[in-house]
């Protein structure tokens, strides 16, 4: 077959593909409009998952499942902005990591919003101004993200969605790495690369800022220096990437909750998050902890943090593989809850094996 030829189905198959998203869309206008007659979440993580483990269900190739993904996550995305103008606020300035995942998640065409802090994500969801919010709360090098936690301790949002991004940190300048003084970047992102600052920028000064996008601002502005920052904060502020992917751990990973009002439905492959409190006792945890086992549950995070209502006394943030309405969830809890000081349900949704 000629090479115009080939072209020229191409072109026919182009053809084909628009006018079948657009006959999709046609059908997304209506259900938009069920789903605001019916007071009904527009944003729908459970169906999401559904549809994606189905197509790549019957995906023969050769496209990747993961291009197959990246595909419909664009084509959800028009589809959210046809059902209802969505917001979605993330912890700013633009071009942070939490900007990414949120644009990961939820694609291109929705409206974002960068917030100051991880404090107004919440609020702003709380009170409904925005409809989502992105906020990081664990990484594979650094750990919890110690604030996410303790805004989840009286909040009443739910977490209605996860996902896991793959952090990849690179130092940018006007100048050559010879002439940098002072790097900067967010204390998490400089945690993540302290052994690559210590062999290859020993003399430089490290200086801790509000977030990489902040960095990346500051070394366009300021002479001799650096940041550390994303390849999209180094494209905005017209920086020279000096060294790519400079993270000590090549897996670097961070974990991204997706906050709003819902409670999403089972799926049979859920995670569920809950927070308890204990008075600091000899057996304490052990005791708490029994329930799940017993129910044959797996635990998949747990962490700590000192209560500020009381002393000696401390919250425990869980995640267990499993929905809240499953019957061994149910007991499970149940159980806990009567050794307790506290205990609330953060949220059930679909659980998410899939990095980005």
């Amino acid at each position: 077959m000629e090479l115009d030829e080939l072209r020229n189905n191409i072109d026919r198959i182009d053809r084909q593909i628009v006018s079948l998203i657009n006959e999709r869309y046609v059908y997304v206008k209506e259900v938009g409009k069920w789903k605001q007659n019916c007071s009904h979440a527009i944003y729908v993580p459970e169906r999401e998952k559904a549809l994606l483990d189905k197509l790549e269900a019957i995906n023969e190739g050769p496209l990747e499942n993961r291009t197959l993904r990246a595909i419909y996550r664009e084509i959800m995305s028009g589809a959210l902005a046809l059902e209802h103008p969505m917001k979605v606020a993330y912890l700013g300035p633009q071009a942070t990591f939490s900007h990414l995942a949120a644009m990961a998640k939820f694609g291109r065409s929705v409206n974002y919003e960068p917030k100051s802090s991880i404090s107004d994500v919440f609020k702003d969801v709380e009170s409904e101004r925005i409809d989502y919010g992105c906020v990081p709360v664990e990484n594979s090098t650094e750990g919890a993200i110690n604030h996410t936690l303790d805004m989840l301790v009286d909040s009443s949002v739910q977490v209605c969605a996860e996902m896991n991004l793959r952090i990849h940190h690179n130092l940018m300048a006007k100048c050559e790495s010879s002439e940098v003084k002072r790097v900067y970047s967010h204390a998490q992102v400089l945690g993540q690369c302290r052994s690559w600052l210590q062999q290859h920028m020993p003399g430089a000064d490290v200086v801790e800022v509000a977030s990489s996008t902040q960095a990346a601002e500051i070394a366009a502005q300021e002479e001799r220096s650096a940041a550390i920052a994303s390849v999209l904060a180094a494209e905005t502020n017209k920086l020279k990437i000096l060294h790519e992917n400079i993270e000590d751990n090549s897996n670097n990973t961070t974990r991204f909750l997706i906050i709003g009002r819902q409670e999403p439905k089972a799926t049979g492959d859920d995670k569920t998050s809950i927070c308890f409190a204990i008075k600091d006792r000899v057996g304490a945890l052990y005791d708490c902890l029994r329930p799940f086992k017993e129910q044959e549950l797996t635990l998949t995070l747990i962490e700590s943090r000192p209560s500020k209502r009381r002393k000696w006394e401390y919250f425990f943030f869980l995640d267990l593989l499993g929905h809240r309405t499953d019957e061994k969830v149910i007991k499970a809890c149940g159980n806990l809850e009567e050794m307790a000081q506290s205990l609330r349900i953060l949220g059930s949704y679909p659980h998410s094996k899939v990095l980005l």
